[in-house]
């Protein structure tokens, strides 16, 4: 029975991914900031544990305490949408420690096992922003953009070890806790100049009007992650929902 570890499992994409793996008959060891007990039903081949993927320590206990997996995937991030202009430097620097360098460092620490054994899944869930320029999302973009870049070369690098990596791409999803966290940073926002808000309120009129059916669906996202893990032949890019195949080349 194989094992796969899940990163940002409290709501949304995560919860789903955890739950159809159970589903599938896999161990699942969801993990999130703060644990909630019955967020997914009991079961004997579930695991809830705390992690923090901007801290170091948080990582390696996890890591340590879910002991060998198969597969992992890294989905745990936060949103964020604002002129760049208005956009601290310390909320800058959270987003990347928490949506590049947070995925940097849980396959940094699980890379010595995948390796020891000649096997192993990475997955790497980016956003389908990274396709299709934005006004608004500059640092969100640049974020995810990186993990796209990272995760190109590592699939090179790790390919001759009989690792797998995998790019999952989803478009805009309905609100969650993801949107959630956007908001709690942006109440620490400088005032945006007068001079971008007619722009600002253009986009974000245009974002508004996206109805729920054209947006991503948690079980796109699902199906795309569930095809990087047990697909061998998929494509190292994997869209997900009808909006973000819409942005493909």
């Amino acid at each position: 029975m194989q094992t796969i570890l899940i990163t940002g499992c409290s709501s949304g994409f995560g919860l789903e991914t955890a739950h159809h793996f159970l589903a599938q008959g896999w161990n699942v060891v969801a993990t999130m900031r703060n644990p909630q007990p019955g967020i997914i039903p009991v079961s004997e081949r579930l695991r809830i544990l705390p992690l923090d993927i901007t801290n170091r320590n948080s990582i390696a206990d996890a890591v340590e305490t879910a002991g060998p997996i198969d597969a992992l995937v890294n989905n745990a991030g936060i949103g964020w949408r604002s002129a760049f202009e208005a956009t601290p430097e310390e909320t800058i620097r959270h987003i990347f420690e928490t949506n590049s360098f947070g995925t940097f460092e849980m396959i940094r620490a699980v890379l010595p096992q995948f390796r020891k054994k000649g096997a192993g899944v990475i997955v790497n869930v980016s956003s389908s922003v990274t396709l299709l320029p934005l006004p608004l999302l500059s640092v969100y973009t640049a974020s995810k953009a990186a993990v796209n870049a990272y995760t190109e070369c590592l699939a090179l690098e790790l390919a001759p070890l009989g690792i797998r990596t995998r790019l999952v791409l989803p478009g805009q999803a309905p609100a969650t806790k993801f949107g959630y966290n956007a908001r709690v940073l942006m109440a620490g926002m400088r005032e945006i100049p007068d001079a971008y808000k007619p722009f600002i309120e253009e986009v974000m009129s245009g974002f508004r009007k996206n109805t729920e059916a054209e947006l991503t669906r948690p079980e796109d996202v699902v199906k795309a992650v569930w095809r990087a893990v047990t697909d061998p032949s998929c494509p190292l890019h994997l869209t997900a929902g009808s909006d973000a195949e819409a942005l493909q080349p």
